[in-house]
């Protein structure tokens, strides 16, 4: 490898150590401008896309180069993480500026930009030797557009930018990389199973996530599949013949009260968990009122329930209102008497990606093994509703909130209720620690 010292160049060999598969290996070959592996959970592109890095660190000595990811959070818990494992595990020489998130490599002099993509205008700035994005169907494709413009170092030795993604179907990353025509474009596509490395630790890897996955889901995200389920409902896996059944109220288990804040109509539904089942029991639809007022009808149709009601909601109720108080602080003083059963409060301080919550839903709705463990009360015609008539908006993963603006506020609200009881634990700290 190339470095630059004293004004003059040196030759430094190090060796990485890396068992590639076949599929990362293919993508560290292609020598296209522009390259992306696209692969499911699984095989391996965020230690690829790590890989590819710090292999052109090397090959541009001296020069920046932007290794960034959809959100903060991403980057931290993976992007980050994994490249930080391949420079600890290679004793690579490094110095890591953690306020401004500029790695310099201490072999060759190379700098690593480490950005979150949410904000392509914040990409602007100096010319960049490389970049690699990880994730690349969660950004939008203005965030890629503007790294490629970005691409203009007339120092650099061999100018390139990659990415690596979980298929999202036929997206704007799809028409540029995995269509045909592309010139400049090549995308690697990996298989499931090709992870000998994860099935030897894990064998019954597949099998676990069958359970947690519908199947739309599990095709797309663990077989590595391009489908066009964005022409479909976005609840696709619900059936009223399955689904919609009588329930009746457990008097041994505690109610769970999940709400979506909205003026008109303001919705919030309530439900029970048992045996990994969720059972929606009601729903309250109130045309121009407020969470006082919620609280107000929960308490004429539910309670007094005297082992309990958990609070669920969007996690945008924690901010302040004009009055002064928040929702869910609206709720504590309203049921701050004890005579209406304890209250206890599941929030999380951000809300869950809107992708992987309609997933959860899905699963729980019919998993890609067929299990069934979500059932709705017939009496819940607007969440039934919901999972009929809510939709993609055409050719986008988006969803239609204009067509009907009653829509989707009761399926939101059960989405956060499924991804705090159900939804994977965090691996980190508070969203707002220090992120390396």
């Amino acid at each position: 490898m190339g470095g630059n010292r004293a004004g003059r160049r040196e030759v430094i060999e190090r060796r990485i150590l890396y068992q590639s598969l076949p599929s990362q290996k293919a993508f560290h070959a292609a020598e296209e401008r522009f390259k992306g592996y696209s692969g499911p959970i699984g095989s391996g592109k965020s230690v690829a896309l790590c890989q590819e890095a710090v292999r052109l660190a090397y090959l541009n000595p001296g020069r920046a180069g932007l290794l960034g990811a959809p959100t903060y959070r991403m980057l931290a818990d993976a992007t980050a993480r994994t490249l930080r494992e391949i420079l600890a595990e290679n004793q690579i020489p490094h110095e890591w500026n953690h306020s401004d998130n500029i790695i310099t490599m201490g072999d060759s002099g190379s700098k690593i930009l480490l950005r979150s993509l949410h904000d392509a205008e914040s990409l602007r700035g100096t010319n960049l030797a490389w970049f690699g994005v990880d994730e690349l169907t969660y950004c939008e494709e203005e965030a890629w557009t503007r790294l490629e413009g970005r691409l203009r170092d007339p120092k650099a030795k061999r100018l390139g930018g990659f990415a690596v993604w979980t298929p999202k179907a036929h997206d704007w990353v799809y028409r540029r990389f995995v269509e045909p025509g592309g010139d400049g474009y090549r995308v690697i596509l990996a298989k499931p199973f090709e992870n000998t490395h994860l099935l030897n630790a894990v064998p019954d890897f597949y099998d676990r996530l069958k359970k947690s996955y519908d199947e739309q889901f599990f095709r797309q995200e663990v077989m590595g599949e391009y489908l066009a389920v964005h022409k479909a409902r976005v609840y696709h896996a619900f059936d009223r013949k399955i689904h919609a059944v009588k329930l009746e109220r457990r008097l041994d288990q505690p109610l769970l009260w999940a709400l979506d804040f909205n003026v008109d109509p303001m919705c919030s539904l309530v439900a029970q968990v048992a045996g990994g089942e969720i059972r929606v029991l009601g729903e309250i639809v109130l045309r121009r009122a407020g969470t006082v007022e919620a609280c107000g009808k929960l308490r004429e149709k539910f309670l007094p329930h005297y082992r309990g009601v958990t609070v669920y909601g969007d996690a945008s109720g924690n901010r302040m209102q004009t009055t002064g108080s928040s929702d869910f602080q609206m709720i504590r003083d309203y049921f701050a008497r004890n005579q209406w059963g304890p209250f206890t409060y599941r929030v999380p301080r951000a809300n869950p990606a809107v992708r992987d919550r309609i997933a959860l839903v899905n699963a729980k709705l019919r998993s890609a093994d067929g299990d069934v463990s979500l059932r709705v009360d017939p009496s819940c015609v607007e969440l039934i509703k919901d999972f009929e008539e809510v939709s993609y908006l055409a050719g986008s993963s988006s969803i239609d909130k204009d067509r009907d603006k009653s829509r989707t506020h009761l399926s939101d609200a059960l989405g956060y209720l499924a991804w705090e009881e159900f939804g994977p634990k965090p691996r980190v700290g508070e969203q707002d620690r220090p992120l390396f």
